[in-house]
């Protein structure tokens, strides 16, 4: 059962994250302050956060900071206020991984979540180095090269071939990249899926027009053969 820990101080919004969110099946665990918020995130191991910013004794600004700084990589959700666009940029700056602005209905922050749980769980680190064909990636290095020739691949471009060669053989939605590869906050749109998947066959595949790793699924998604 997944854990989340709900760090709110409005009483009757805590209790209805609560409710709502052992409807869905997780356990829940309540702070009203921020430090008591903190300690129950470093003891409590939490598969999720939802942090609201503004906490008696210690921000939720000041929660996320501390626990991206001991190196505590749990997915966190800040609820902010309308308004506090500051708040929302900050807090991405600090490694929160998403944000919800106040007042939300529960199905839309549900979908945020699981988005969150999603990319985080796929964001497990790919092996060092992979070969196929006559591409060989360098991910410690950062170096892809094609017949001995160096790619200019760009930081997108990494990412998503991580995350196909993790999940190699099998189908990838567009909706999947878009949760992993991109910010979920910026937005994107499925065609931006197709149009880096274009440019990446250019430079991996010896034959873009009829590729050999990066497949296409027709109305699924695509598949990573190599």
């Amino acid at each position: 059962m997944r854990k989340v820990l709900i760090v709110e101080d409005d009483e009757a919004m805590s209790v209805a994250l609560r409710d709502g969110f052992q409807y869905e099946g997780y356990a829940v665990t309540l702070a009203t302050d921020g430090e008591a918020g903190l300690r129950l995130a470093a003891d409590g191991s939490p598969d999720l956060i939802l942090l609201d910013v503004m906490l008696p004794k210690m921000t939720g600004l000041d929660i996320c900071k501390k626990l991206r700084g001991d190196g505590n990589a749990v997915p966190i959700i800040m609820l902010t206020a309308r308004g506090q666009e500051i708040d929302k940029v900050l807090g991405l700056k600090l490694g929160a991984d998403d944000y919800v602005t106040k007042p939300f209905g529960f199905m839309e922050l549900m979908a945020r979540v699981e988005a969150v749980l999603r990319r985080c769980a796929g964001q497990a680190a790919p092996a060092e180095a992979c070969r196929f064909g006559d591409v060989a990636i360098d991910f410690k290095a950062h170096e892809a090269r094609k017949g001995g020739e160096l790619l200019d691949l760009s930081p997108r471009e990494f990412q998503l071939l991580a995350y196909f060669i993790q999940h190699r053989g099998e189908v990838v939605t567009r909706e999947q990249l878009l949760d992993t590869v991109w910010d979920y906050n910026a937005i994107p749109f499925t065609r931006t899926v197709d149009m880096h998947i274009a440019k990446l066959r250019k430079k991996i595949e010896d034959n873009p027009s009829d590729p050999k790793h990066l497949i296409t699924v027709h109305r699924l998604g695509y598949k990573f053969t190599g």
